[in-house]
């Protein structure tokens, strides 16, 4: 999840072989050129958290390469939280033209950088935005306190943008499902559907910095009001129990067992801030989320042979969507290179974790700290937290 200073505004012809679109899309754009970024406005039930209008945004490529991209983008689940517009959440989309320039400009690369040397130049690229504080999970209109509704659509708005990619992108070899931050829970849920959809292909799903880490009080109390529960896949029989009864290593299990071919993921840092601060306003002690956060993962890793992760050191909160990602590196191995084997390899990576005191070395505070500037420097700007364990 991702507090309202990091939330970046939503920021963005067949050819004669290719099967025709289905008729109820006709209403739709098609799908781009290579190169070419459009923007979808599915319209019907989609939604903002305020009543504003859903789109989503598409660079076109190999139609068999797909990037599902689930933005990130805070959360809120009570007056206060969802109170004051842009400030815990992002409540709009933005439009297809400042997501463009935010790549052009540097502020976003990663996944998106489409430079000789990007990893996925070549790849079509379908952005999910997120302005619903319910992590893609929701369906709900929530009224908090006298005269503050909040449209948590986020299942539905996620659900309209894959229905017009599975219409568009009839049969990719490969899709890469991606998610930062409140995306990340977009990403791990939603990927149990586009595998049902694409039996055939390869699919690799890599959660970016959202470690599911919550108190039980938001659990039972707070998570609720998005009314999830429906949102869960209902072809998972492990699924079909009570929201608050389930933990995100549960989901994790429950959907590598159902697709055991999928490759799943997870990658934060060791000392994530925005995650630890998000944590400690449900109430939970920030000194508790790391130990908290490494048991999660090696409990999932245990249960789930298609799983691993990539934990590096520092306080950075997502990488895969900043153009810092390519000088990432743990243990000597790259993050880029550990990501595209991750989606393109013959076999998955090995779970790569920083160590005891190489957590509180991280060259990307460092470099923030001496000055350099980005999107991912606001997280460095209370590094090393007092609380960190470094032994």
């Amino acid at each position: 999840m991702v507090r309202a200073l990091l939330v970046l505004p939503a920021l963005f012809a067949l050819t004669a072989c290719e099967p025709a679109e289905p008729d109820y899309m006709d209403g739709l754009p098609s799908r781009p050129e290579r190169g070419a970024w459009i923007q979808v406005e599915p319209g019907g039930a989609t939604r903002c958290a305020r009543g504003d209008a859903y789109r989503f945004f598409v660079r076109g490529g190999d139609p068999n390469k797909v990037i599902i991209d689930f933005q990130g983008g805070g959360a809120c689940w009570n007056e206060s939280t969802c109170g004051f517009a842009d400030s815990l959440f992002s409540d709009e989309t933005g439009d297809v033209e400042t997501f463009q320039r935010l790549i052009a400009e540097g502020v976003l690369g990663g996944i998106y950088a489409d430079g000789e040397d990007a990893p996925f130049r070549d790849y079509t690229v379908i952005h999910i935005p997120y302005c619903t504080g319910d992590i893609h999970w929701g369906n709900s209109a929530v009224t908090y306190g006298d005269d503050l509704t909040i449209e948590h659509r986020g299942f539905v708005n996620a659900t309209a943008a894959l229905d017009w990619i599975y219409a568009r992108y009839p049969g990719p070899d490969r899709v890469f499902v991606n998610g930062c931050s409140a995306g990340a829970y977009g990403a791990a849920l939603h990927s149990a559907y586009i595998a049902r959809e694409y039996p055939d292909a390869r699919i690799a799903v890599l959660a970016d910095s959202g470690a599911g880490i919550i108190t039980d009080d938001f659990l039972t109390m707070s998570l609720p009001q998005w009314n999830a529960q429906p949102a869960l896949p209902p072809f998972i029989d492990a699924l079909q129990r009570p929201l608050e009864e389930l933990s995100l290593p549960d989901l994790y299990t429950a959907i590598g067992a159902a697709f055991p071919d999928m490759r799943l993921a997870q990658t934060a840092a060791q000392f994530d801030n925005d995650q630890i601060f998000f944590y400690a306003a449900m109430g939970g002690d920030p000194a508790d989320w790391t130990p908290r956060f490494r048991a999660s993962l090696a409990s999932i890793e245990a249960a789930t042979p298609g799983f691993r992760a990539y934990v590096p050191p520092g306080s950075v909160h997502c990488a895969t969507i900043y153009p810092y990602m390519d000088r990432r590196e743990v243990n000597g191995v790259a993050m880029t290179d550990w990501v595209q084997q991750l989606v393109e390899g013959d076999s998955p990576p090995d779970t790569v974790t920083c160590e005891g005191a190489s957590c509180c070395m991280d060259p990307i505070c460092d470099a923030c700290l001496a000055g350099e500037d980005g999107a991912h420097c606001r997280f460095c700007d209370t590094w090393p937290q007092s609380w960190a364990v470094c032994e």
